[in-house]
């Protein structure tokens, strides 16, 4: 008895689990954020910033604001401290609005920092980029002590004053055992897209951010946006690999056959949430449009180029991509658009680099699950809740046949009672 009140109850937890949410139509989706984030309150000091481990946070920062963190690292391993920017869809942003985020030490070096803004469709969806400390030859910041991150918001007076909700993921990757390469791999010219995948396109439903991104393999995938929505895919890419996308936008019903630059916009995203490309396309509803993206093969030298689309390309683990239809499209599109994203992933998996740790535990690593994921277009939350359901199976199979067994045993004992004279 008690084995079956436990299977209901793990049932019970499984139909619990969170999934892709579908929005009411009209609504466009808030981004989700991590089921364990912790809300923290930056400060304008870097002398009282709160202190952040590994893991994932949330804040918000306002027009012109600056707010510190504190993050005490070791001596040994690399640190990855993203910021990601979450204004209202349809809110009013500029060109320049974005922000600005930073990893520096006690006496003003600077370990890493970067920028992300809204670019010439100035229209608001969610913007990331991270700072780091890499662990390197005559690098900066290499000390164990306490290292100050900051985000910084740049706002146009003209554009929305409203807070932007902020989450901050910090991720450590571990060292490596011994020496490594720190020259990036010669990359030539970027490499021809292969043919278009095979077979017809499966249909998806693309996340609200990077928590529940939507899994992609290789293949044709189906899909639908709205205007002034972002849609999150993620893709597991090995040691050695290389992505190849391309996305196409249907023809659609329109209100106005105007033709709208900067309809689409398409940006590419490495496991730490470090911004590697990006790409826009006009559209207008009565023709296609299309977008073709590629990357380098993954490779761990990779993060000694300066440029970020080979930079940022320097992790095995989950690469995302995020899909945005400009707001504008309300004035010229009945409805939403049609859209088909064909991946496909070249090269055979490379042996990685001898971390002194577990990478994939951090996030950095492709695992056989990942690889089930994507292939069944699932997101994390999904991945897991399909991991309990097996679960729960093998663990009902397992009782039932305890429960068999022991009625067979019973069944024997009770003819051999009932034979005695």
């Amino acid at each position: 008895m008690r084995s079956g009140l436990a299977v209901t109850a793990a049932l019970c937890a499984v139909a619990a689990l969170p999934g892709t949410a579908t929005a009411d139509p009209g609504d466009l989706p808030a981004y989700a954020t991590a089921e364990d984030a912790e809300a923290v309150k930056g400060d304008e000091s870097s002398a009282a910033g709160p202190t952040l481990k590994p893991g994932v946070y949330t804040d918000t920062v306002a027009p012109g604001q600056k707010k510190y963190y504190s993050v005490p690292l070791d001596d040994t391993s690399n640190a990855w401290i993203s910021a990601v920017a979450l204004p209202e869809p349809g809110s009013k942003v500029a060109y320049g609005d974005g922000i600005n985020v930073a990893l520096k030490a006690p006496d003003g070096t600077t370990c890493g920092q970067s920028d992300a803004d809204f670019g010439a469709d100035g229209t608001a969806r969610p913007i990331a980029d991270y700072a780091r400390r890499m662990i390197e030859p005559d690098g900066n910041c290499q000390e164990r002590r306490v290292y100050h991150f900051s985000v910084e918001r740049e706002s146009e007076p003209t554009s929305d004053p409203s807070p932007w909700p902020v989450e901050i993921r910090f991720m450590q990757e571990p060292g490596l055992k011994g020496t490594t390469s720190t020259t990036p791999p010669e990359t030539g010219e970027t490499p021809s897209p292969p043919g278009p995948p095979t077979g017809e396109p499966k249909a998806i439903e693309g996340g609200t951010g990077f928590n529940d991104a939507a899994g992609m393999d290789e293949g044709n995938w189906r899909d639908r946006l709205r205007p002034g929505e972002t849609r999150f895919y993620r893709v597991p890419l090995d040691w050695g690999q290389q992505l190849f996308v391309g996305l196409e936008f249907g023809t659609a019903k329109a209100k106005d056959d105007a033709y709208l630059g900067d309809a689409f916009r398409v940006d590419v995203y490495n496991p730490a949430r470090g911004h590697i490309s990006g790409q826009g396309v006009g559209y207008q509803a009565s023709e296609p449009a299309e977008i073709s993206l590629a990357g380098p093969p993954i490779d761990f030298a990779n993060r000694y180029d300066s440029s970020a689309r080979i930079g940022n390309a320097g992790f095995a683990g989950w690469y995302y991509i995020a899909v945005h239809a400009h707001e504008g499209l309300t004035d010229t599109v009945d409805g939403t658009v049609p859209m088909v994203l064909r991946t496909s992933v070249e090269g055979g998996v490379e042996p990685g680099p001898d971390y002194d740790g577990n990478a994939v535990e951090a996030g950095f690593g492709v695992t056989d699950e990942d690889r089930e994921a994507a292939a069944r277009g699932q997101s994390a939350a999904e991945a897991g809740s399909s991991g309990v359901m097996r679960t729960v199976a093998w663990a009902g199979i397992g009782s039932g046949t305890v429960l068999l067994l022991g009625l067979g045993l019973w069944t024997v004992l009770a003819r051999r009672a009932g034979s005695r004279p």
